[in-house]
């Protein structure tokens, strides 16, 4: 697959959705500059996740029909892929997960999970132990990561569809600002599942460096599947009936 060709295409048809202000000029060195700020503030935390900076890039910024405009986009998007090879699978339109998921794991394979408490918004402790007996999504994100605002309609439809099953999700946010941040987009969403307020020690128990992460663990408390980047719809879907049915 030539990933140059489809780069191109895409900017191409995100060019075409957008629509400029008549005046508009694309400005290179402030573009990049302020590409560099993102990432270089992600690396100091250890959470390097670009995509955002390609996605400010492509959808936030109005990019006029230009052959200059269109070097510009390319150079931004060109830097943001030359830092995380996994954009470059979303762009082509190829399985972005196909590098970091360990797929379903056969439960004479696992590993448990590694305990941890934390809080939840109303200041009650969390512990993960303590949900053995059910099948539980482990989603690491954040408030910034656009992936992980795909993803959480998803998860509120599994909570709602399976939770019947023995089925929850517990989300671990990685937020600085903690609940200043958490709370409001939760509620703007309508989360509907049990969300706590992680940290570092956490994030570097579970080796969550980039986001989304999740994990699909089964009732004995043991990992069924890890998935980093975003996955599809379907994908989270198969291995949490999978493992819901292993012991129905």
């Amino acid at each position: 697959m030539d990933t140059n060709n489809d780069r191109d295409k895409w900017i191409e048809n995100r060019l075409e959705a957008l629509r400029p202000t008549a005046d508009w000029q694309p400005d290179t060195v402030r573009g990049l500059a302020r590409f560099r700020e993102q990432r270089d503030g992600l690396s100091r935390r250890r959470r390097k996740f670009v995509w955002i900076a390609a996605a400010a890039v492509a959808a936030g910024v109005p990019l006029m029909a230009l052959p200059s405009t269109r070097a510009f986009a390319q150079r931004c998007v060109s830097a943001c892929v030359s830092q995380s090879n996994w954009v470059m699978d979303l762009l082509s339109g190829s399985r972005s997960s196909a590098a970091f998921t360990a797929g379903y794991v056969e439960p004479a394979g696992r590993r448990m999970a590694p305990d941890f408490v934390l809080k939840d918004a109303s200041g009650a402790p969390v512990k993960l132990s303590e949900l053995r007996g059910k099948v539980v999504l482990l989603s690491f994100w954040a408030t910034w990561c656009a992936p992980c605002g795909v993803e959480i309609p998803w998860f509120v439809e599994f909570e709602k569809s399976y939770q019947d099953r023995g089925f929850g999700v517990l989300g671990v946010s990685l937020d600085e600002d903690g609940w200043d941040a958490i709370k409001p987009y939760t509620e703007q969403r309508k989360v509907n599942y049990r969300v706590v307020a992680g940290n570092d020690a956490v994030a570097q128990l579970y080796g969550a460096e980039s986001l989304p992460m999740t994990l699909v663990i089964d009732r004995s408390g043991r990992i069924a599947s890890t998935h980093v980047g975003l996955c599809s719809k379907n994908e989270y879907q198969s291995v949490i009936q999978t493992v819901l049915a292993e012991r129905e």
